[in-house]
């Protein structure tokens, strides 16, 4: 697939604001500060649609972006370690999962896990809680241009071996680099497949 064009659309507060039209939706969600807006940048090729900070917690809401006036690309708010009080987090989770349960026409999620770090227990909640709602989704291992080789293998397989404890059938997983644009193409194809 072929990105022609890309414009910020809007930012919902609540599943109640978002567009109304029947465009298909491919979300972006991941813990706080994994590089979810840098890899939308990446897709689109545009440095700053989507806003981009070192400050975990920047993303507060549902953010809407039309690609080729064909469907969206929607940034969540991130989940896991952002400065915020425990009452704005469970906004935001609320916000999340109503979005996640309501949304007829979203398409896929893709998740985005820290190929740096070991396995964290908000993502691998995050994932069982997508497992028990049968809401397909894709794995996107990012950062990974900041690891040796050997070193993002083992960290890989590290993540395998722990969903394997609740998966009988691993989730489709893609290694990404912003930076290298180490997985573009793949994430690209992965929109028609999946398209509603």
């Amino acid at each position: 697939m072929l990105i022609k064009s890309a414009e910020f659309i809007k930012s919902a507060t609540d599943v109640s604001n978002c567009p109304k039209n029947n465009l298909p939706e491919y979300a972006f969600i991941g813990r706080s500060n994994v590089g979810k807006s840098s890899l939308i940048n990446m897709l689109v090729n545009k440095k700053n649609l989507a806003k981009t900070s070192t400050t975990p917690g920047k993303t507060q809401f549902i953010n809407y972006f039309l690609i080729n006036s064909e469907f969206y690309f929607v940034d969540l708010p991130g989940y896991g370690f952002a400065k915020v009080s425990k009452q704005i987090k469970e906004k935001w989770e609320g916000m999340i999962k109503n979005y996640i349960l309501k949304r007829e026409k979203l398409a896929i999620i893709f998740i985005l896990i820290d190929s740096r770090i070991e396995p964290q227990q908000s993502d691998l909640r995050f994932l069982e809680w997508l497992g028990k709602n049968k809401i397909k989704f894709v794995l996107l291992y990012t950062k990974a241009d900041k690891l040796k080789k050997q070193e993002l293998r083992e960290n890989i397989l590290s993540y395998k071996t722990e969903l394997e404890k609740y998966w009988k059938d691993l989730p489709l997983a893609i290694i990404t680099s912003s930076e290298l644009k180490t997985g573009k193409e793949k994430i690209l194809e992965l929109l028609t497949i999946f398209k509603k």
